[in-house]
């Protein structure tokens, strides 16, 4: 898939998918690096960008690292408002660094479950449950007839199904006590399944009904119990419920993994790693990043506080804390770019060229490889020239000017004989680009660390 280049016209409003492609796309190249190798990404996200969302991350992370879309059940009623259907859920997309090697944790069995487990003829092995003897998949060996207990003879398997073993290791399961007749002894067999055998915990699903993981009134109730807000329109609209949180970590995180939320929001995340590891005995770690500096000291901060040290519930409770703790950073140097994505105004190029080669390099910018100050070369790392068309660096800010790479601006710069990499505005170079041995990469979308 190619990489995204739209570029606007002098004057042209981004609409509002456009503005979120721009927010997202350098965002979800900046967790990619992040990631470790046996790792992987959940993010939440409503129908509006769903689609769009699958495109960015195919593009980043590589369609075969897909792993699955979850559907939260994120209401318990429906919304008597709608305009059409009541929106009840929202979606959880899955990827993995390595998809073909991630393998996600069993989640605890339930008490239904296990409930499900009898032992009606008092086997010393334990309670079990029954399973078909019969499958739709063909086996050559699977058509034989069986006679019960009682003498009644099943002559073959029910139409259009195949008995999923053969008859000499179906004899060696009836004498093994491992098939049940029925309580008259004359009904289709069917395989004693024991508890003790099954797996210790079950396989994750990709419906998460609220009864498991909480929904979004849960959510609120939780972070109004823990911030005071000024207003009802300072609250959260939609705000996590722990459990839901929690069900990732399960699924997603070792005792002693490192989480990071990159939209910390109200900080849920940082709650729920810590009920967890109450939980289970866990030492997980947590990263969380507001980019508001208001909601990230009286809103995450804040209820991470009373998280840890305990609270006073609206009933007047006492509520113990989770203990261990966490540390409040504000970082002092201003960012490059903005909410949405896009390379702020007032950045130099001097400051862009220094993100550009580390992001291209992993190494610092100094002042042997830089050359000419004044150049769009910045240097050559490993038989490569990295170039950055960027802030009129060739004496023309306009848009289809010297931000743009197009054959007149590449004609006047730097020679450079081996392959060459030029991050800029957008490519208008067509096939000569790829004779001219250069990768392209677009300004601010593939600015990586």
């Amino acid at each position: 898939m190619p990489t995204l280049n739209w570029i606007g016209k002098e004057g042209e409003t981004l609409d509002r998918h456009d503005r979120w492609l721009s927010m997202m796309y350098p965002r979800l190249v900046l967790l990619k690096q992040f990631l470790r190798e046996d790792g992987a990404i959940f993010i939440s996200i409503d129908d509006n960008e769903v689609a769009t969302l699958r495109l960015l991350m195919d593009e980043i992370f590589g369609a075969q690292n897909f792993v699955a879309t979850v559907m939260w059940q994120k209401v318990y009623s429906p919304k008597n408002s709608a305009r059409h259907l009541s929106e009840d859920h929202d979606y959880i997309v899955i990827y993995a660094a390595k998809a073909d090697s991630w393998k996600p944790n069993l989640l605890p069995r339930t008490d239904q479950q296990n409930a499900a487990y009898k032992n009606p003829d008092k086997d010393p092995r334990g309670v079990w449950k029954t399973s078909d003897l019969s499958a739709r998949n063909y086996y050559s060996a699977g058509t034989y007839s069986i006679t019960c207990p009682s003498g009644r003879v099943i002559d073959a398997p029910p139409k259009g199904m195949y008995w999923r073993v053969s008859k000499e290791k179906f004899e060696e399961l009836d004498k093994d006590n491992r098939i049940w007749w029925g309580k008259d002894g004359s009904a289709i067999p069917q395989i004693k399944r024991f508890l003790h055998e099954v797996k210790d915990g079950r396989v994750p699903q990709t419906m998460w009904f609220y009864g498991e993981v909480g929904h979004t009134q849960e959510g609120k109730k939780e972070l109004l119990e823990l911030v005071d807000f000024d207003t009802s329109d300072d609250v959260f609209i939609t705000p996590k419920p722990t459990r839901l949180i929690q069900r990732i970590l399960q699924i997603a995180t070792d005792k002693d993994s490192i989480v990071l939320d990159s939209f910390a929001g109200s900080g849920t995340t940082g709650h729920a790693v810590l009920k967890q590891n109450n939980e289970d005995g866990g030492a997980r770690r947590f990263i969380q990043v507001e980019m508001d500096p208001g909601i990230a000291k009286t809103v995450t901060a804040g209820r991470m506080s009373r998280v840890v040290t305990g609270y006073t519930n609206a009933k007047g409770q006492a509520i113990d804390g989770l203990g261990a703790g966490f540390q409040f950073c504000r970082l002092s140097a201003e960012p490059l770019f903005d909410a949405e994505g896009q390379i702020r105004r007032d950045v130099t190029f001097a400051q862009l060229a220094e993100f550009v080669w580390f992001a291209e390099t992993g190494t610092g910018l100094s002042s042997a490889k830089r050359g000419k100050a004044d150049s769009p070369l910045l240097g050559v790392h490993e038989g490569r020239a990295i170039y950055l068309l960027y802030n009129g660096i060739l004496k023309d800010r306009s848009v289809a000017g010297g931000n743009v790479l197009t054959g007149p601006v590449f004609d006047v710069l730097p020679r450079f004989a081996g392959p060459k990499v030029i991050y800029a505005a957008a490519n208008r170079m067509g096939g000569r680009a790829v004779r001219e041995g250069i990768t392209f990469k677009q300004t601010p979308y593939a600015l990586e660390v």
